[in-house]
Formats: structure tokens, sequence, C-alpha cells
């Protein structure tokens, strides 16, 4: 059975994803509801996989300044065997199917622009892939985690 989110899910994912370290209590004044109803709300939430709970880290602290958007052509049938092979990948932080000539698009994020041409290589060796667009990013002006 999948789990049906309401209005006061809605409103304890909304504070969450503002500031995840905000207590059950302040969520509860918020929200007008007890501080057990969110403890047991955000329990839920989590049990049936609707969020979960990581720190985000910012990427340049780390070192991690480059990055590029690879479309990618698969040979037919081999969707699902490409998908598997980009998840081995370290890189990659982001992986999609999409519509028009490109079936996959995924987002890489390395230290700089040498790692780009590396990772781009190891793609090519890839047997499933006949053809790639990729897009480097010069700059990044909105990164959010916020669907509200």
């Amino acid at each position: 059975m999948r789990y049906e989110i309401d209005e006061l899910d809605r409103g304890i994912l909304k504070y969450i994803s503002k500031d995840g370290r905000m207590s059950f209590t302040e969520i509860a004044s918020g929200l007008n509801v007890t501080e057990k109803t969110v403890r047991l709300r955000y329990k839920n939430l989590l049990d049936n996989g609707v969020m979960e709970v990581v720190g985000v880290v910012n990427p340049s602290a780390l070192g991690i300044k480059s990055g590029a958007i690879i479309q990618l052509k698969v040979t037919p049938q081999s969707l699902n065997k490409a998908i598997e092979a980009m998840r081995e990948f370290r890189e990659i932080r982001y992986i999609t199917m999409t519509t028009g000539p490109y079936s996959l698009l995924v987002q890489i994020a390395v230290p700089g622009q040498d790692d780009i041409t590396a990772v781009i290589h190891k793609i090519n060796e890839i047997p499933y892939i006949t053809e790639m667009n990729t897009i480097i990013q010069l700059d990044v002006y909105k990164n959010t985690y916020d669907y509200f």
C-alpha cells in the first residue's frame, strides 16, 4: 500500500526542508499540533521512504568545483545496462531517462576540468553508449532541495 501524504505531512516536510535540525516542538507549534503527533508523522515519513535524513554538503568545501551535464545515446535494448554502468561512477551524481534524441542525461561533479575529461573517457568505454553531448557547467546560480 502506498503512503498517502496529507497536508500535515506536507507541513512537516516544509519545515524540515528549510531547517533539518528544527525541533519537533518548534514544528508542532508552527502547525498547531502536539509534539507527539509531529514525532509519529516524522517516523512514518522516514519508514515509508517519503524522506530520508542526510547532511547536504557544499561541494566547493570538498574541492568539487567543476561539473558537466552529459546527454547520452544508448544502443537499443541496452538502457538498463547503461544505467547500471553509470551507477558505478562515483563522479556521477544524477542519472535520468529523457525524451528526445538522447535517452539518458547524467550530471557529474568533480574537482576540475581534467576530471571531466577523465569521466568522459570512462563513459566512452561503456559499450552501450553510442553518442554523447557534453555541456560544461560554468557556474551554479541555484541548487536547492526545497520542493515547496
